[in-house]
């Protein structure tokens, strides 16, 4: 199976943020064989206004089973009115079912805060979730559960992984943890299961090497917002994965 990986389009972010999504959503869509499924992980708007999401459900709208989680920047009421057409604040924890995967996303937003959180909802949910399910499963959400060597990225990262791994060790049918948030790809292990962060697509975080800040830098000092887009593919055999990033120029 191939799986599309996107996050992070910020529609409202840049000037380029509604383009770079569509720029991406094409390339995806234009493929020769068209992919299993489409992963995306949060901060789809950018100020969370219905506009926003408007347009980001035109740049999502791909060839493909589609299934999108919240981010920080994200608004539950206004992701669910838009996106999903539904009313309510909840956390919004969704699934998609392939034949020969399934893909739980949980909702790792906190209303008003930039950190991540698995409310006891949400934990539920995924434990519940993960219980009624046979077969391969991969778990995402917008933070990642790990440190990555991003100060910015790091100090706003998923609060409390304890309490996923605690879910995830209990299924041990759980193949991949997924994550968006950190505007740049990378890979570590979590719970022991390989867990991968899609780069961004509105723009990409440089490493704390690659770029001098000024003593009061803030996150948008790192942020490069002329690299151009990219997005991760996802091989799954249905034991082992390998994950290829994709830049789309």
């Amino acid at each position: 199976m191939i799986i599309a990986h996107v996050s992070d389009i910020h529609i409202g972010g840049s000037d380029e943020s509604a383009e770079r999504a569509l720029r991406v959503r094409d390339y995806i869509n234009g493929l020769p064989e068209p992919v299993d499924a489409v992963v995306v992980t949060g901060d789809i708007a950018d100020h969370a206004l219905v506009e926003e999401y408007e347009i980001a459900r035109e740049a999502m709208r791909y060839d493909a089973p589609t299934i999108v989680c919240p981010g920080n920047h994200d608004s539950r009421a206004e992701f669910r009115k838009v996106l999903l057409g539904e009313t309510g604040s909840d956390p919004v924890n969704q699934v998609l079912r392939l034949d020969g995967l399934t893909i739980a996303l949980v909702d790792s937003s906190i209303p008003g805060r930039h950190d991540g959180y698995l409310d006891d909802t949400t934990i539920a949910w995924l434990d519940m979730t993960l219980a009624g399910t046979e077969g391969p499963v991969f778990v995402g959400m917008h933070h990642p559960a790990v440190a990555l060597g991003l100060p910015s990225v790091d100090a706003i990262r998923l609060k409390s992984p304890d309490r996923l791994q605690a879910v995830l060790e209990r299924h041990p049918h759980v193949r991949a943890v997924l994550a968006g948030h950190a505007h740049t790809a990378a890979s570590s292990v979590f719970a022991g299961l390989p867990l991968v962060v899609a780069p961004g697509v509105v723009s990409t975080l440089k490493l704390p090497g690659e770029c001098v800040l000024p003593d009061d830098w803030t996150e948008g000092d790192a942020l490069d917002f002329d690299l151009p887009p990219a997005f991760t593919f996802h091989v799954f055999d249905g034991e082992r994965l390998v994950s290829h990033t994709r830049v789309v120029p």
